[in-house]
């Protein structure tokens, strides 16, 4: 085996397990916090349920056992998929979360294409005009955007498009339309970021010597950014997108539940609200794996396209 292909799995097994101790941490926080929220059986029986009848609610759920041993259920169903059953729906959590996927999977990966169309756009024409009018007032939307809370540009749209102009659905799910205000709203902070990002980086990438030389030989505006900038200039936007993907799916939960999105988002938002800790547990722990995934992936991906990151691992 080549000493470069080495260190590269060495690099891969040493960020893995990283991950693994990341995903178990946040496992262990999510239970302790389900169980610091409150009693649930409080939320299913009525107020006036006899305390035998709450001995054997509680007894039903498993809650009655000691915490360690219901801890030590839970990583063993985690490790089995087997995320216990909604106390709430009566049915496995792992067939609810399953059930909500495509639709939080499809609201993200719209706002990561318009994050990645629209910061590309703004951060290559403010870096090429660099200290023009318009390169202002790029920065200056894009600060806008990053300063404004996703919940309040979700209602002002909502107020616009939906309900004023009447032109696109207020909420709800099941045609593209439906998807062009949620999508919008969940991209506007990532898009603030990446083209901020992609803007100093072009900029940097633009002063040094191969493109000025590029420059001197004749080559166009467009292929200076296209065949020599981007490409060198790509490397930090790769893992702030990464990052990004994963707050695109937090910030599904304010989202979906603005637009009536049927997703993990609005799915744990009802969970939260009648302390369904099984179903709290299943989505958060998605969440997590799904944000450390992405992460190491993004930490792999990195080390394989540039040979400095392996040999630095």
């Amino acid at each position: 085996m080549s000493p470069g292909r080495s260190r590269l799995l060495r690099a891969a097994a040493t960020r893995l397990i990283s991950s693994l101790l990341v995903l178990w941490a946040a496992v262990t926080v999510v239970f302790v916090l389900s169980r610091a929220s409150g009693d649930p059986v409080a939320l299913l029986l009525p107020d006036d349920a006899s305390a035998d009848q709450v001995a054997q609610m509680k007894q039903t759920l498993g809650l009655d056992r000691p915490l360690p041993l219901q801890y030590l259920d839970f990583l063993s169903g985690i490790l089995h998929l087997d995320l216990g059953t909604s106390l709430v729906y009566k049915e496995p959590v792992t067939s609810l979360i399953l059930e909500r996927i495509p639709a939080t999977a499809l609201l993200a990966a719209a706002a990561l294409l318009i994050t990645v169309v629209v910061s590309f756009l703004a951060g290559s024409i403010s870096a090429m005009r660099r200290g023009t009018a318009l390169d202002r007032a790029v920065m200056g939307g894009v600060l806008v955007g990053q300063s404004t809370p996703a919940f309040w540009v979700g209602i002002l749209l909502v107020l616009l498009f939906g309900v004023t102009l009447r032109v696109l659905p207020a909420a709800g799910y099941g045609t593209p339309a439906h998807l062009i205000l949620p999508a919008t709203t969940l991209a506007i902070f990532s898009v603030a970021v990446v083209s901020r990002l992609l803007r100093s980086s072009l900029i940097e990438v633009l002063g040094q010597d191969h493109v000025r030389t590029a420059r001197a030989k004749g080559a166009s505006e467009s292929r200076v950014l296209m065949g020599h900038a981007l490409r060198n200039a790509s490397m930090p936007v790769i893992t702030v997108l990464g990052l990004e993907l994963g707050s695109l799916l937090g910030g599904a939960i304010l989202t979906e539940q603005i637009f009536n999105w049927p997703g993990i988002g609005r799915l744990t938002i009802d969970a939260i609200s009648a302390r369904d800790f099984p179903l709290v547990q299943g989505t958060v722990v998605l969440f997590a794996a799904t944000f450390i995934l992405v992460n190491l992936l993004v930490d792999l991906s990195y080390a394989i396209i540039d040979p400095r990151v392996r040999s630095d691992a």
